[in-house]
């Protein structure tokens, strides 16, 4: 009887689909898209490097299911739009960091300037954050709001990413949350 080499997972394709995914995301998280093989996903996922390819086509296909499953910015526009500003800036600042949102921004700043990866980035980006963004605020002017919206956000997430905003008093992150609410809330009107 012939034994199996590496890692091996049971026949189940939601979870092996489930597994290529978080490889994925957590290789290009670290390594960025052009870095990132498919055989180091597939060794990470314990599958074969073929069934990467047969589940999603090709690493850019990969990439965009990442990037698709890494959920919308349409969370944060439900609720009153006078709560606009304190509901983000909790979210920036406050709530509990989510890993896999981490790891998108990652990826993004990773993978913007490949050649493959960054029209995929640039899309996704646009369709998933500041489209939704745009439609919801309306107006003529809801493409500048939303890129202003936009700057704030990712601003505010990546320097909370760096290190917590450089902050370790609970009095001044309320008080950075305070004025960072009022920033959106001016920036959406």
């Amino acid at each position: 009887m012939r034994q199996a080499e590496g890692p091996t997972r049971a026949r189940n394709a939601v979870a092996t689909r489930s597994a290529i995914l978080s490889a994925a995301r957590s290789r290009f998280a670290e390594e960025g898209y052009d870095a990132a093989s498919v055989r180091g996903i597939a060794g990470e996922a314990g599958v074969d490097p073929a069934l990467v390819l047969r589940y999603f086509g090709s690493k850019e296909e990969l990439l965009a299911a990442v990037l698709a499953e890494s959920g919308s910015v349409r969370d944060l526009l439900e609720g009153p739009r006078e709560d606009f500003g304190a509901r983000a800036a909790r979210m920036l600042l406050l709530d509990p960091v989510e890993d896999h949102k981490l790891a998108v921004l990652q990826i993004i700043l990773r993978s913007a300037s490949s050649a493959r990866a960054g029209p995929l980035v640039r899309r996704n980006t646009q369709e998933r954050f500041y489209e939704p963004i745009e439609a919801w605020l309306g107006g003529p002017d809801a493409q500048i709001r939303a890129r202003a919206v936009g700057a704030i956000i990712m601003g505010a997430a990546l320097s909370r990413a760096i290190d917590n905003n450089g902050l370790e008093d609970e009095a001044d992150r309320l008080g950075l949350a305070g004025r960072l609410a009022e920033t959106l809330q001016l920036a959406i009107e």
